[in-house]
């Protein structure tokens, strides 16, 4: 499996809303970070299925480095 593209090195914040679905881009190839566009089809990656349980901002990973998908758990600090 290749490495993911890193889309930047911070989060995304996003304000999702309670009930919805939202599929997070894990390739970093998407041109609508964080979220996927299809463009991982040339790739090993799929996009990781979040179902938002309340409306609030969170913060998804941007790195693609996560050990939380999707969400950033700090990982893009230890990128050079």
């Amino acid at each position: 499996m290749s490495d993911p593209v890193v889309a930047q090195k911070s989060p995304y914040p996003v304000e999702v809303e309670a009930g919805q679905t939202y599929f997070w881009c894990s390739c970093g190839k998407s041109a609508k970070q964080p979220f996927c566009d299809g463009s991982h089809q040339d790739t090993d990656f799929l996009p990781f299925k979040f179902e938002a349980e309340e409306t609030k901002k969170l913060f998804f990973c941007g790195c693609k480095a996560t050990k939380a998908q999707p969400m950033c758990d700090g990982s893009h600090s230890e990128l050079e």
